[in-house]
Protein backbone atom coordinates (compact mmCIF):
# COMPACT_ATOMS: atom_id res chain seq x y z
CA UNK A 1 0.00 0.00 0.00
CA UNK A 2 1.02 3.38 -1.20
CA UNK A 3 -0.84 5.17 0.98
CA UNK A 4 0.75 6.52 4.59
CA UNK A 5 -0.26 3.75 7.73
CA UNK A 6 -2.04 6.24 9.78
CA UNK A 7 -4.67 7.59 6.92
CA UNK A 8 -4.96 4.22 5.27
CA UNK A 9 -5.97 2.64 9.17
CA UNK A 10 -8.04 5.80 9.43
CA UNK A 11 -9.88 4.98 6.18
CA UNK A 12 -10.26 1.66 7.48
CA UNK A 13 -7.97 -0.42 6.06
CA UNK A 14 -6.26 -3.69 7.41
CA UNK A 15 -2.61 -2.96 7.66
CA UNK A 16 -1.40 -6.05 9.41
CA UNK A 17 -3.04 -8.59 7.21
CA UNK A 18 -1.41 -11.66 6.42
CA UNK A 19 -0.88 -11.43 2.76
CA UNK A 20 1.64 -13.02 -0.15
CA UNK A 21 3.57 -9.73 -1.99
CA UNK A 22 2.49 -11.14 -5.61
CA UNK A 23 5.47 -10.91 -8.11
CA UNK A 24 4.77 -9.66 -12.00
CA UNK A 25 7.77 -12.73 -12.57
CA UNK A 26 5.09 -15.10 -11.52
CA UNK A 27 2.40 -14.33 -13.83
CA UNK A 28 3.91 -16.67 -16.63
CA UNK A 29 3.88 -19.88 -14.28
CA UNK A 30 0.45 -19.52 -14.21
CA UNK A 31 -2.44 -20.92 -16.64
CA UNK A 32 -5.08 -18.38 -15.87
CA UNK A 33 -4.74 -15.09 -14.23
CA UNK A 34 -7.84 -13.52 -12.42
CA UNK A 35 -6.74 -9.70 -11.63
CA UNK A 36 -8.69 -7.72 -8.41
CA UNK A 37 -8.68 -3.92 -8.55
CA UNK A 38 -10.25 -1.44 -6.97
CA UNK A 39 -11.75 1.65 -8.84
CA UNK A 40 -10.39 5.12 -8.96
CA UNK A 41 -12.93 7.79 -11.11
CA UNK A 42 -13.14 4.89 -13.64
CA UNK A 43 -9.11 3.51 -13.69
CA UNK A 44 -7.86 0.75 -12.23
CA UNK A 45 -5.26 1.85 -8.69
CA UNK A 46 -1.97 3.18 -9.08
CA UNK A 47 -0.41 0.47 -7.44
CA UNK A 48 -2.35 -2.27 -10.00
CA UNK A 49 -1.23 0.21 -12.86
CA UNK A 50 2.23 -0.37 -11.15
CA UNK A 51 2.33 -3.78 -10.76
CA UNK A 52 1.12 -3.86 -14.40
CA UNK A 53 3.47 -1.66 -15.67
CA UNK A 54 6.37 -4.25 -14.32
CA UNK A 55 5.37 -7.05 -16.95
CA UNK A 56 7.19 -5.50 -19.74
CA UNK A 57 9.47 -8.33 -19.97
CA UNK A 58 6.91 -10.66 -19.99
CA UNK A 59 5.28 -9.13 -22.79
CA UNK A 60 8.70 -9.07 -24.73
CA UNK A 61 9.13 -13.07 -24.61
CA UNK A 62 5.22 -13.38 -25.14
CA UNK A 63 5.27 -15.24 -21.61
CA UNK A 64 1.35 -14.90 -21.13
CA UNK A 65 -0.15 -15.32 -24.92
CA UNK A 66 -2.80 -17.41 -24.62
CA UNK A 67 -3.25 -17.71 -20.94
CA UNK A 68 -6.73 -16.66 -19.97
CA UNK A 69 -7.68 -13.79 -18.19
CA UNK A 70 -10.32 -11.83 -16.27
CA UNK A 71 -10.87 -9.11 -14.16
CA UNK A 72 -12.82 -7.86 -11.14
CA UNK A 73 -13.36 -4.20 -9.27
CA UNK A 74 -14.51 -3.30 -6.30
CA UNK A 75 -15.91 0.20 -5.54
CA UNK A 76 -17.46 2.61 -2.54
CA UNK A 77 -19.78 3.99 -4.99
CA UNK A 78 -20.54 1.82 -7.90
CA UNK A 79 -19.06 4.13 -10.22
CA UNK A 80 -16.63 3.08 -12.52
CA UNK A 81 -16.66 -0.11 -12.48
CA UNK A 82 -16.99 -0.96 -16.31
CA UNK A 83 -14.79 2.00 -17.21
CA UNK A 84 -12.42 0.23 -14.46
CA UNK A 85 -12.61 -3.43 -16.06
CA UNK A 86 -12.75 -2.03 -19.78
CA UNK A 87 -9.33 -0.68 -19.57
CA UNK A 88 -8.11 -3.10 -17.77
CA UNK A 89 -8.68 -5.54 -20.30
CA UNK A 90 -6.54 -3.25 -22.68
CA UNK A 91 -3.51 -4.47 -20.91
CA UNK A 92 -4.26 -8.07 -20.76
CA UNK A 93 -4.92 -7.88 -24.45
CA UNK A 94 -1.91 -6.48 -25.31
CA UNK A 95 -0.17 -9.83 -23.30
CA UNK A 96 -2.55 -12.20 -25.31
CA UNK A 97 -4.33 -13.17 -22.82
CA UNK A 98 -7.48 -14.47 -23.66
CA UNK A 99 -10.17 -12.60 -21.82
CA UNK A 100 -13.24 -14.61 -19.88
CA UNK A 101 -16.12 -12.92 -18.68
CA UNK A 102 -19.09 -13.24 -17.13
CA UNK A 103 -22.20 -13.65 -20.15
CA UNK A 104 -25.83 -12.85 -19.03
CA UNK A 105 -26.54 -15.88 -19.93
CA UNK A 106 -25.95 -16.56 -15.90
CA UNK A 107 -29.10 -15.84 -14.43
CA UNK A 108 -27.40 -13.73 -11.55
CA UNK A 109 -26.62 -10.90 -13.87
CA UNK A 110 -29.89 -10.10 -15.30
CA UNK A 111 -31.50 -10.52 -11.64
CA UNK A 112 -32.49 -7.20 -10.26
CA UNK A 113 -33.95 -7.97 -7.16
CA UNK A 114 -31.63 -6.38 -5.21
CA UNK A 115 -28.12 -4.09 -5.44
CA UNK A 116 -25.22 -6.21 -6.62
CA UNK A 117 -22.08 -5.78 -8.86
CA UNK A 118 -21.49 -8.18 -12.01
CA UNK A 119 -21.20 -7.39 -15.52
CA UNK A 120 -20.65 -9.63 -18.51
CA UNK A 121 -16.59 -7.32 -18.60
CA UNK A 122 -16.43 -9.10 -15.09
Amino acid sequence: ETMPEEAFKKAGGKWDQAAPIANPAELADYDAIIFGTGTRFGNMTSQMRSFLDQTGGLWVKGALVGKVGSVFVSTGTGGGNETTVSSFHTTLLHHGLVIVGLPYAIPETTDVSEAKGGSPLG
